[in-house]
């Protein structure tokens, strides 16, 4: 796998879903709840999550009686999002750089993060196209993104996570354009004790999302710095949530 493609190992690999088994299931669902609370959908919307991992956003949404489909690049995630799998709730193989449904769903989302990976411009177009032609006309788009700016200011150089008999040193740094974090796994339990990976996620910043979303006739409507939907603080927020609606055309 090329240096490119660095998420489809790191994102593959057992060590990944190890590192992050613990990440807080509650936050999500409450953070899906405040959402909905504010969007108001419609009952049996259809909705589309994006990248979607192993479905923690997608169930909250299915339990809420919501049309759910989620998509993720990888094949380990969607098994395991499968075993969730309902009559109003189902998961699919797929890369967002591709197309997926046309003018089918009522919401799409896209959570924590889950963008920025690619390597050129031209492929967070192509997702950011896939996005907005999966919704329908007048459908509503939300991102939820780190904020550049805080993550600068609150950036951990180094920490080591131990999980089980495995430990995780990792290193976090920035350039002009990305932010890194770097995994080495020690595995006492392992015929490769080593093994290292690089996340690398693109500084976007709001106005890169709303150039992106304006090429693709979505128009930003909210913006909102945390989980609790307060007002973005380009300083102070930890995240940067984005609302927008495809024109109706």
């Amino acid at each position: 796998m090329g240096k490119e493609a660095w998420y489809k190992d790191w994102f593959a690999s057992p060590y990944y879903h190890q590192l992050y088994q613990y990440r807080d299931d509650t936050e999500a669902f409450n953070f899906i709840n405040t959402l909905i609370n504010y969007l108001k959908p419609p009952p049996q919307s259809l909705m589309l999550d994006v990248a979607c991992g192993k479905g923690r956003h997608s169930i909250a949404l299915a339990e809420m009686d919501f049309q759910v489909t989620g998509i993720d690049l990888s094949l380990p995630s969607i098994e395991e999002a499968k075993k969730s799998e309902t009559e109003n709730l189902h998961f699919f193989q797929h890369d967002m750089r591709l197309p997926f449904w046309i003018n089918y769903f009522d919401y799409a989302f896209n959570f924590f993060t889950s963008f920025g990976y690619f390597k050129t411009k031209r492929e967070h177009d192509n997702a950011i196209r896939t996005i907005a032609n999966s919704i329908k006309r007048n459908g509503t788009l939300v991102i939820d993104y780190l904020n550049v700016h805080y993550a600068e200011d609150t950036m951990q150089d180094a920490t080591i996570t131990k999980v089980d008999d495995t430990e995780f040193h990792i290193t976090r740094w920035y350039d002009e354009t990305h932010f890194y974090k770097q995994i080495q796994v020690l595995d006492k339990n392992s015929f490769a004790p080593k093994h290292l990976f690089t996340e690398k996620i693109a500084k976007f910043s709001l106005g890169d999302f709303a150039e992106m979303l304006s090429y693709q006739h979505l128009q930003v409507q909210e913006i909102f710095g945390d989980y609790q939907l307060n007002s973005f603080d380009i300083k102070t927020s930890p995240r940067l949530i984005i609302v927008a609606k495809k024109a109706e055309r």
